[in-house]
Order: C-alpha cells, then structure tokens, then sequence
C-alpha cells in the first residue's frame, strides 16, 4: 500500500455514519474522511466542525456531481436508503469515484445490474458492505465449511430479527426500501449460507407473518425460507422486524456442527464448533478493516470479494423468495 491514506466521502450522515463509521477511521490505516454528502444544512455545519472539513469537501445531494472536481476524494462510501443506491452508484462512477455501498445492493436486480455495467464503464471500483465477510469469526466458518473439517455440511440454520421501534423512518416506507426485515437484516442470514455452501441456491420457498400490520403494511414484518442448495444442503432461514433474540448461524456436519453467535453485530461476536476447540479472534473494528480491504483493492487493482455481483446475486435471491411469498409456490433458480 501507498504511504498516502485514500481519501473517503461519506454520503448520508443518518445513524449508522454518525455513530458506527464515522468514529472507525480513526483505526483505518488506509483510509481518512475528507468529505460528506447530506440533505441537511445542519448536519453539514456539525460535521464540519467536528472533524475539520472545508467548506468545498461539504457537498448536497443537488451538488454532488461536484465531487468529480475533488482529488481530495477517492472512493465514497454510500450509506443512504436503499432506493437511493444505484442512483447515487451511477452518479459517482460517471465522477470518476470509487464506491463501497451499503447493503442490499439495491432494491431490485435490474438497478444492480445498472450499477455494475456503470461501474464497469467508467472503470471504477464497486464494493458492496458486506463487513461479517471480513470478521476473523466468519471467516474462520467458511474455512471450516470448505475444508469440510466436520465433513460435508447437511443443514443450515440462520436468522436475524431485532424489534424495530414504532418511529417513523424510511426504512417503513417500501418507495425508499424496498422490503422490509429481509432486505435489511435478513440478508445477512441469507450471505451466511451462501458463502458456507460456496453455492448458490436453486430451490426457495417462503412465507411471510405479519402480527402488527399497521405498522408493517407496506413492508415485510416476519420471513421464513427454506432454500435448497445443488450439493444437497438444505438452510432454515428466519427474519424478523418485531422480536428479538435471533442473530446467528449454525452449520450441521457429518461429524459435528459450528457456529456464529451472535453473529452480525458491529462487536461481541462469538462462534463454537461441536469438538469445543477454541474459536476466539481478536476483536476487530469491521468498518475499518472494511474500509482497508477496499482500498487495498483500489491501488492494487484487483477485485473486491464483496463485489458489485456478488450484490447482484443476493438480490437474485431476495426477489426469489418475494416471489414465493406472493405466489405461494416454491421458486425454481
């Protein structure tokens, strides 16, 4: 790597910016904040101050295209609502910027494939979020599930739900995300079995419950799926805006089992496997070593990982298992 730290725009400063990403670059040792994108005026005077910017490293989503004049700027980190995404993906390649975009992807394959071929045109980068794919816990599970350590793996189960409070936000508003629990938090679970199988599924089937449906009417509340996998594995998957408790995974071997759990959150992860053989890793900040691996991949011009397809191929799945909600059939891929 280059002595010189890439410089990062954020673009959104809601929640999850102000106090999870933004805090990690002091641990980045690629990586610095040099610029921001909001909507609000305030919230562009408060950063400002708070980490030194310059006026003309502050930019609108009206301004944005802008940024193009800005060398101070090599990639943009986009943290906005997920309808916002292939929009502002596209906007950004066509300004010669790199993009790491928070997940999902998009709200439909059709605008991740959009974001890809821009990306791919204007020979930029573009890296989805996928943090738990760089967390010392998960990838010690995938190395487990590879070198079929317990054997082949027969049965997975995973699921993530938390209770989302009765605020008005975007994330209740399908224009802006497009579904609700799965989209947002489910996918997790839905990566998970994903790269332990190495294989993408060729069977879903789903159902949705929703017990509070005024508050849930435009969006999912509760997902179950069931997702058939060519080598045989079979995944038992939950997702949940409206109670908490699940946020793990655990794979069934021949021979035993491992798993994550917790396993998605920002901290705290922890993982066992059945022959209780230590599974402790040093903790990690994941948006920092997020940020290092895409910038790793910017100067040495190679791939991220957690490419622009493998977004794509999430997606894939996600309006499988929509599909089958809607037409109460299981979904062949």
């Amino acid at each position: 790597m280059a002595a010189k730290k890439l410089g990062v725009a954020l673009v959104g400063l809601g929640y999850l910016s102000t106090y999870q990403i933004a805090k990690s670059f002091k641990h980045s040792k690629h990586c610095r904040l040099t610029a921001v994108v909001t909507g609000t005026p305030e919230k562009a005077k408060l950063w400002k101050k708070r980490y030194g910017l310059p006026d003309s490293h502050i930019y609108s989503y009206e301004t944005f295209d802008q940024i193009v004049h800005n060398p101070d700027v090599d990639f943009l980190y986009l943290v906005l609502p997920n309808s916002m995404h292939a929009e502002f993906t596209i906007r950004a390649a066509k300004a010669g910027k790199h993009v790491l975009c928070e997940k999902p992807m998009a709200n439909s394959v059709r605008e991740c494939e959009a974001m890809i071929a821009a990306c791919r045109k204007a020979k930029r980068k573009l890296a989805i979020a996928y943090r738990c794919q760089l967390q010392p816990h998960h990838l010690e599970a995938r190395r487990l599930a590879c070198e079929e350590v317990f054997g082949k793996i027969k049965v997975i189960e995973a699921g993530f739900a938390f209770t989302l409070n009765a605020k008005p936000q975007w994330r209740l508003e399908k224009e802006l995300a497009g579904g609700g629990a799965l989209m947002d938090v489910g996918i997790y679970a839905l990566q998970a079995c994903r790269y332990l199988t190495g294989e993408e599924p060729n069977s879903i089937s789903a159902i949705e419950a929703k017990t509070a449906p005024a508050k849930f009417k435009e969006v999912d509340e509760t997902i179950n799926w069931v997702m058939s996998f060519p080598s045989g594995v079979t995944a038992y998957c939950t997702t949940s805006y409206n109670f908490d408790g699940i946020n793990r995974f655990r794979a069934y071997a021949e021979k035993g089992w491992f798993e994550v759990d917790p396993a998605y959150g920002y901290g705290g992860v922890r993982a066992k496997r059945s022959d209780r053989k230590p599974m402790k890793f040093k903790a990690t900040d994941q948006f920092a070593v997020q940020f290092d691996d895409f910038a790793r991949c910017i100067v040495e011009d190679r791939e991220s990982t957690v490419s622009g397809e493998e977004g794509l191929r999430d997606m894939r799945v996600i309006e499988a298992i929509y599909k089958s909600i809607r037409t109460g059939r299981t979904i062949k891929l």
